[in-house]
């Protein structure tokens, strides 16, 4: 073991892990890891943002440990782990004489800082994409059946990760052409893909929401240089912290004399380019290119070693970096310390005041599911649910069986934009939300709601329109209101307007449960100047129409 890793590698390694285990214990959970956690609550091979891992890693954290901790112990193994994958590539003997500038490097890369604790998709992905680097190595120089059957299980790691995934392969492939005419590479392929079937499965039997929401739902705004594609080059800065120049530098100066050296500039290079030209049609998040972390640091080091003027001054960067994002972690839980009212502060106190005014009863958030999560974690397990309307998103709550489990209840609805309630709470950003207590609880936003064309002309008269209840039960057309939403070019929605129904089925007065009624519609004017899109939506008893269909081509 000391020969492969040195005793002061161990050591600094063992003391990053209890550093994180500290953290983790003592820092509330973010938005995100609590809609993960409830993830992890019924394991399942696909939900709607992501594929499963990060659940997975969520339900074994929580066979050890209850709270913060359960939900982040694996996070805090890979986050050691992945450091000592990439110890582990990197070749260069004179590398045992510089391991603290090792450590002091990676600790200075903000985003590889706190996904060493956090528990995201993207710590997973960093994780096996440093694993594949590794085995990917081994099979350049021997592409043995242990080897080829190593690289495609992790593959199917990395997939089952984040989609993001599939660029990590598709660049290292583009790097060595040479492996479409290798048997042993298809051989790993094909492996990937049968350990992945799984989640394709999971995909087929939820229609694709997961890819057609991705692709085809999610909404933009106009471009501005500003907002998109500068935000995306501080993107870039933000990855590598104050070490950025060097980083950048060493990628720049590397020469592709092997392989596996080109492997980590096609990755590097290729992420980069690849959200730049997106960056141009949509605004990107500064973790879509954390990637990019691993084969940088695999350049940046080897920089380091080899150039002892910028290793000094990588070496006190470094140093001031560690510093800063110490102060930092200790403001992530305690909120004093911290220049903004972040994620991490003040979710256990908003959750005990809302509790001490609802009580037990379930919790109905609307257009939440951030909260909505937050709210089960640390009020001990109450039951909750987030009511997305049509000006929010799909998410999980949209898919899974959580508003069966609010029907006929007496709940707490709780909305951030209510005039007035039965009761209120406020949050530590100032935030206002209002509650009012429903006695018999009903939704229907599992109704979908079909067009015959994926265009409309909005001028049709008597378009069909078709209902498909899923319901056990039938429901009654009094309970119900269809309404129709605009778009502009960004899908952004602008404006929803009933609309004028009659089933096809003369007299029929409810939705047949399990079944499709059919009913023909005429869409009511709009003076949208730029509308280009349309949806249907329903409303039942009273409450905001929800999202009830795709999104449609409109046409005047």
């Amino acid at each position: 073991m000391t020969q492969k890793f040195p005793k002061l590698f161990l050591y600094l390694l063992g003391a990053l892990f209890l550093l994180n285990l500290v953290q983790s214990f003592f820092t509330e959970l973010i938005y995100d890891e609590a809609y993960y956690w409830y993830y992890a609550q019924n394991l399942d091979s696909g939900y709607f943002d992501h594929p499963p891992m990060v659940a997975l890693l969520i339900k074994l954290s929580s066979f050890l440990f209850n709270g913060e901790l359960g939900v982040r112990l694996m996070s805090c193994i890979l986050g050691i782990g992945t450091l000592a994958v990439l110890w582990h590539i990197i070749e260069d003997e004179r590398k045992k004489d510089y391991v603290v500038h090792f450590f002091l490097m990676m600790f200075a890369m903000p985003l590889l800082n706190v996904y060493g604790f956090l528990t995201l998709p993207d710590t997973p992905l960093l994780f096996f994409t440093a694993l594949f680097l590794l085995i990917y190595k081994r099979f350049l120089v021997k592409a043995s059946m242990g080897n080829t059957v190593f690289l495609g299980l992790v593959m199917a790691g990395l997939m089952y990760s984040k989609y993001h995934a599939v660029l990590v392969i598709f660049f290292v492939l583009l790097s060595n052409l040479k492996l479409l005419r290798n048997k042993y590479a298809w051989l790993a392929v094909f492996i990937s893909l049968l350990a992945y079937l799984p989640h394709f499965a999971w995909l087929y039997n939820n229609d694709f929401v997961t890819i057609k929401y991705h692709l085809f739902e999610r909404p933009n705004q106009p471009y501005s240089f500003e907002g998109f594609t500068l935000g995306y080059i501080l993107n870039l800065v933000l990855n590598f912290g104050l070490i950025f120049p060097f980083a950048y530098w060493a990628l720049f100066k590397k020469k592709a004399n092997e392989d596996f050296d080109k492997a980590l500039l096609f990755l590097s290079y290729g992420i980069i380019l690849f959200f730049l030209l997106s960056s141009f049609q949509r605004r990107t998040q500064t973790q879509w290119v954390i990637v990019i972390c691993i084969p940088m640091a695999l350049l940046a080091y080897d920089y380091l070693i080899q150039n002892a003027k910028s290793r000094k001054w990588m070496y006190r960067l470094s140093i001031l970096s560690l510093i800063l994002l110490l102060i930092g972690r200790i403001g992530l839980a305690y909120q004093p310390l911290f220049p903004i009212v972040y994620e991490t502060h003040g979710n256990k106190e908003w959750v005990n005041e809302l509790k001490s005014k609802a009580g037990d009863i379930p919790i109905v958030f609307e257009n939440s599911y951030r909260r909505s999560p937050m709210y089960q974690f640390y009020s001990g397990g109450t039951t909750t649910f987030s009511l997305n309307n049509v000006h929010y998103r799909q998410n999980q709550y949209t898919i899974d069986a959580s508003e069966s489990k609010v029907q006929g209840k007496k709940v707490a609805y709780v909305s951030l934009y209510m005039n007035k309630g039965d009761f209120e709470y406020q949050d530590l950003k100032g935030g206002v939300f209002k509650g009012v207590f429903i006695e018999n609880f009903e939704s229907f936003r599992k109704l979908r709601c079909y067009a015959d064309s994926e265009v409309i002309q909005l001028s049709q008269k008597n378009m069909p329109l078709k209902i498909y209840n899923p319901y056990d039960v039938a429901i009654p057309l009094e309970k119900i209101n269809i309404r129709v939403g605009y778009l502009n070019p960004y899908k952004q929605l602008k404006e929803t307007k009933d609309i004028k129904y009659s089933p096809i089925e003369g007299g029929a007065t409810f939705l047949k449960a399990r079944d499709t009624t059919y009913f023909t519609c005429s869409l009511p004017d709009s003076k949208l100047e730029d509308l280009s899109y349309l949806k249907f939506s329903i409303s039942e008893n009273g409450l905001q129409s929800g999202i009830s269909s795709q999104t449609y081509k409109a046409e005047r």
